[in-house]
C-alpha cells in the first residue's frame, strides 16, 4: 500500500502544481476569445479562487494520506476494532455494525475541519458562501439523522448477507445495492431533498411556457418544474433533473434564474435534456452497476485472504472462540473502501474523458433544440459567476474535468452558431 499511496500522492501533487502554475501564468490577461465578455477583474477573481482551492486541496491531500496511514498501517482501525470487541464481545453482527458506525463517526469528525474551512473561509472569501452557522448546524443534524435512518439498516443488511449467503455473498449484496440505489432515485426528490431545501413550483408563466414547449419538442415528461432556494447556502448556480421514471423533476436554482435570461435558461435546460436524449444517465447508472459488481467480486475474494488484513495493519479474523473461521466483514469493507481509491484514481482520465464526451453531445443536442448562441452566452455567464478558470492545464483537465474547458465548449458553440447562420 505504501508504494500505491506514494504514487497516488506524487501524481496528484504534480497535477495540482501544474494547474496552479497554468492559472497563475495567465492571470494577468483575459484569453482573447473571452475579452469581450469577461472583464479582467472577473478573470483574476476566478484565477485566485482556483488557486486558493488547489492550495488548500494540497494540504487536505497530505492530511488525508496521514489519516489513511493512521487507520491502516499505524493500527488505528485495528485498535478501534479491538476496543469494540472488548466492549461488545465477538458478536457476528452487532460488533461489525458497531465498527462501521464508529469508524464513520470518527472519520467524519476528522474531516469536519477541512469542510468548515472550505465553506466558511474559502467560499466566504470569494463571496460564494451564504451559509449561516445555525443553517450549517441544522443541516449537519438532519444529514446525521438521515444517514443513521438509511445507513444503519443498509449496513446491517449487507453484513447479514455477507455472513448468511456463503461464498456468493457479494452477488447478493450487489443485488441489494442495485435495489437500494434505484429506490433512492425515486424517493430522494420527494422525501429527502425537501428536508434541506425548499422546492416551489416555477411561477414565471412565460418561462414555464417556454420550458414546457421545449420538453414537448424533446419528448420529455416531468412531474413538475421547481425552483430550489440554492441561494440560502451558496451563490453558485445550477439546474438539474432528479428522480427516475415517473418521479422525474426539473429543478432550477433560484440563483440560475436570477443570472440568466429566459432564452438562456431554455438553452441550459436543453443541454440537460440532451443527456436524457442520449441516455447518458442510464448509461452512467449501468456503468456504476457494472463497476460495483466487479468491486464486490474483488472484495469477495480479498475478504478471505489473511494478507489483505495483515498487510494493512489489522487482525484478520474474529477471536479464536469463533474458530477463526468467520472473517471480520466490517474490517474487509472498511479496508476496501480506504485503499481502492488509491488505485481507481488512475482510471480517472478514462472516466473524465467519457464525461466530457457526453457534455459535448448534450451541447450539440441543445444547439439543435434551442439557440446555440443563447447556450454560449449562458455558459460564459456561468463560468464567470462561478469563478471557473478559463486557463486550466491540459493534463489536469484530462484527469479531473468532467466538463470540457470553457474555451473548448464556447468554440464548438461558435462553430454551431456559424453553421446555423
Amino acid at each position: 500500500m505504501s508504494a500505491a499511496l506514494l504514487a497516488n500522492l506524487s501524481v496528484k501533487f504534480w497535477l495540482a502544481s501544474r494547474q496552479i502554475r497554468a492559472v497563475a501564468r495567465h492571470r494577468a490577461s483575459v484569453p482573447a476569445e473571452f475579452a469581450g465578455t469577461i472583464g479582467l477583474d472577473a478573470h483574476q477573481r476566478a484565477a485566485d479562487y482556483t488557486v486558493a482551492k488547489l492550495r488548500f486541496g494540497l494540504l487536505d491531500l497530505a492530511l488525508g494520506a496521514a489519516v489513511l496511514l493512521g487507520w491502516t498501517l499505524l493500527g488505528g482501525l485495528d485498535a478501534l476494532n479491538g476496543w469494540l470487541l472488548g466492549l461488545l464481545g465477538p458478536r457476528p453482527l452487532l460488533q461489525p455494525l458497531a465498527l462501521l458506525i464508529a469508524f464513520t463517526i470518527v472519520n467524519g469528525l476528522i474531516e469536519l475541519p477541512a469542510s468548515l474551512y472550505q465553506t466558511f473561509v474559502i467560499e466566504q472569501r470569494f463571496g460564494f458562501n451564504k451559509m449561516t452557522w445555525p443553517l450549517w448546524l441544522g443541516d449537519m443534524l438532519k444529514s446525521t439523522l438521515v444517514s443513521l435512518a438509511i445507513g444503519v439498516p443498509l449496513a446491517a443488511l449487507v453484513l447479514w448477507l455477507m455472513q448468511a449467503t456463503g461464498e456468493w455473498w457479494w452477488l447478493w449484496t450487489w443485488g441489494a445495492w442495485m435495489g437500494f440505489s434505484l429506490l433512492m432515485l425515486v424517493i430522494y426528490p420527494t422525501v429527502i431533498a425537501p428536508l434541506f431545501n425548499r422546492f416551489e413550483p416555477l411561477q414565471d408563466e412565460s418561462l414555464k411556457e417556454r420550458v414546457t414547449q421545449l420538453m414537448a419538442r424533446c419528448g420529455f415528461a416531468a412531474k413538475g418544474l421547481f425552483v430550489m432556494d440554492g441561494s440560502r447556502r451558496s451563490a453558485h448556480a445550477n439546474a438539474y433533473f432528479t428522480g427516475f421514471g415517473a418521479a422525474k423533476r426539473v429543478v432550477f436554482f433560484d440563483t440560475l434564474l436570477s443570472q440568466l435570461t429566459p432564452p438562456e435558461v431554455e438553452a441550459v435546460l436543453a443541454h440537460e435534456l440532451g443527456h436524457f436524449k442520449h441516455r447518458h444517465i442510464v448509461k452512467r447508472i449501468a456503468g456504476m452497476f457494472v463497476m460495483s459488481l466487479a468491486a464486490l467480486a474483488l472484495l469477495g475474494w480479498l475478504a478471505n485472504q489473511p494478507w489483505f488484513y495483515t498487510g494493512l495493519g489489522v487482525t484478520p479474523n474474529l477471536p479464536a472462540n469463533l474458530g477463526g473461521a468467520v472473517p471480520n466483514h466490517a474490517l474487509a469493507l472498511l479496508l476496501f473502501m480506504l485503499v481502492v481509491p488509491l488505485f481507481s484514481f488512475f482510471l480517472s482520465p478514462l472516466m473524465a474523458q467519457l464525461s466530457r464526451k457526453h457534455e459535448f453531445e448534450a451541447d450539440a443536442y441543445a444547439a439543435s433544440q434551442a439557440n446555440a448562441q443563447d447556450l454560449s452566452n449562458a455558459l460564459v455567464k456561468l463560468y464567470k459567476d462561478n469563478a471557473s478558470t478559463l486557463t486550466p492545464d491540459p493534463l489536469y483537465v484530462r484527469f479531473y474535468y468532467s466538463h470540457p474547458p470553457a474555451s473548448e465548449r464556447i468554440a464548438r458553440m461558435g462553430a454551431q452558431v456559424q453553421a446555423a447562420g
